[in-house]
């Protein structure tokens, strides 16, 4: 842990192996927030783990500073940099489909049920990224504490240390968040 404290300080001065050196630290907590944001993806996504891991690395070495003050705070920011990842790519594959060219012949077959399947699960993908932006939009502490929590897996003690707040204040703010998506995503 002191390790991680150090390369954070290192990072937060500029340094860009800080950065690298985290992300050796921390890659099997990474690969697991990786393995959580791409559970829903279909084979066309072009993205798996290991190279969601290794595109937020690039991000994040393209960052002048890391401002991360915790082990918990770096790993909810790279939760969010895999978000905006995993949002780009559905998008731009979205809009390759929707632009211009031949798209080829229609069979009837199981592969079009499949292709249906996949962007269903885009479609998920889309429909939480807007929730969560919206969610932001009204209190942005209740985004983190998602990310924190659902995607990097976060304790509410370790989230409440990063945040700054009591372990209660995480557990109604997890509350709200959750009916918060589940009205959303549900048409509510």
């Amino acid at each position: 842990m002191g390790d991680v404290t150090v390369l954070l300080d290192a990072a937060r001065q500029g340094e860009t192996l800080a950065v690298g050196r985290l992300f050796e630290l921390l890659h099997p907590e990474l690969k697991r927030i990786a393995h959580a944001k791409l559970r829903y993806r279909d084979d066309r996504l072009l993205l798996d783990t290991g190279a969601l891991v290794n595109e937020a690395y690039l991000r994040l070495l393209g960052t002048e500073r890391l401002l991360a003050r915790d082990r918990g705070h770096f790993l909810a920011y790279a939760a969010q940099v895999m978000r905006s990842i995993v949002v780009d790519t559905v998008r731009q594959q979205q809009a390759a489909r929707r632009g211009g060219g031949p798209q080829g012949f229609v069979t009837l077959d199981t592969g079009a049920i499949n292709q249906a399947a996949g962007q269903q699960g885009e479609d998920e993908i889309l429909a939480v990224h807007e929730a969560l932006q919206e969610l932001a939009a009204i209190d942005e502490r209740l985004v983190r504490v998602v990310e924190m929590r659902y995607f990097v897996g976060l304790s509410n003690q370790e989230i409440a240390d990063s945040l700054g707040v009591t372990t209660r204040t995480v557990e109604r703010d997890w509350e709200k968040a959750r009916s918060f998506l589940y009205n959303h995503l549900k048409g509510g």
